[in-house]
């Protein structure tokens, strides 16, 4: 087969790679394409952007695409090193003393010699010096672990980092270093009518009342996003708890219909339940999530009654 041939038939398989991953995921096709463009090259992602903006979702179908592991790391203040790359079995040490054989791999390490995704959320909230010990294995795709020797990371092994750009309490700023080594993509909320989709998937809600609730839902949840008195607002599994709460509630009052005068109420009172948690209060505001809360109801419910009625 000639060169050409056989870039054609990579090029061939990464687009039906791509196919089969899309149809699996709802209103990321650019995002899907470009992370899979860099994952294939061989390069390692920064995905930047507020939680529950399906970072996960894709790395999670790609990975079972591939037939490869995905290994979570929750980035913060206990990530040591040791933790990262993995540590001898200390009862073995005291009967043994150190070998490869006693040594128990750590994430890094597991991901290296299975090929698999080291997936870091919460990136710079990882100790500096934890972050720094991934630059050998992202440079080189190698580490010399102590009294065990070199490990060399198999062809699919990468290594993912998240992070949430409005969230700058106990992070770390991120090394020129470590980002020469990462490329980025800044990963945001998807529209409405996609948000729209996942939550009807994700609920299975349905019938007159459910497709209401969807739409009140997924409203009021991104009017978190632009409120003046919130740094930070819900993301889509705000939308999705507020249907399943909704929906349970209805249930409860008997309420069977968005036409009936107690539904604004019930969204409310869902609202509480799903949102007041998800949403990050202005500091300098003298407020409650409660307060804003209302506000954006009163304003889907009241103020602009058109704009929560079907269609």
């Amino acid at each position: 087969m000639t060169d050409l041939a056989r870039a054609d038939t990579g090029a061939s398989r990464l687009a039906a790679n791509r196919e089969r991953i899309a149809s699996r995921i709802v209103g990321r096709e650019r995002e899907l394409e470009l992370t899979l463009a860099a994952v294939a090259a061989g390069r390692d992602i920064l995905l930047e952007g507020p939680p529950g903006t399906s970072k996960t979702t894709m790395l999670t179908a790609i990975t079972e695409e591939w037939g490869i592991p995905l290994l979570f790391v929750e980035g913060n203040a206990d990530l040591t090193p040791a933790k990262l790359v993995g540590h001898h079995n200390p009862a073995r040490v005291l009967q043994e003393d150190y070998s490869a054989e006693n040594f128990v791999a750590g994430p890094l390490v597991e991901a290296m010699k299975e090929g698999g995704f080291l997936y870091i959320e919460e990136f710079n909230r990882a100790p500096e010096d934890t972050l720094n010990t991934l630059l050998t294995a992202m440079a080189d795709r190698s580490i010399a672990v102590p009294r065990v020797g070199r490990i060399h990371a198999k062809p699919t092994f990468r290594v993912i980092a998240s992070m949430n750009p409005y969230d700058n309490v106990g992070t770390t700023r991120l090394s020129t270093s470590v980002h020469d080594r990462l490329n980025r993509l800044s990963v945001d909320y998807q529209d409405t009518p996609s948000e729209q989709r996942i939550v009807a998937l994700r609920t299975a809600a349905q019938g007159e009342l459910g497709e209401r609730l969807i739409a009140d839902a997924v409203a009021v949840t991104r009017a978190t996003r632009r409120h003046p008195d919130l740094k930070q607002g819900s993301s889509v599994r705000g939308a999705i708890d507020c249907v399943l709460v909704a929906t349970k509630l209805a249930e409860l009052r008997d309420l069977r219909s968005p036409d009936d005068e107690r539904y604004p109420e019930l969204v409310f009172d869902a609202m509480i339940v799903s949102l007041s948690g998800r949403i990050h209060l202005d500091e300098a505001i003298e407020t409650t999530p409660e307060r804003v809360l209302r506000e954006i109801w009163e304003d889907r419910f009241i103020l602009e009654p058109h704009a929560a009625a079907p269609g």
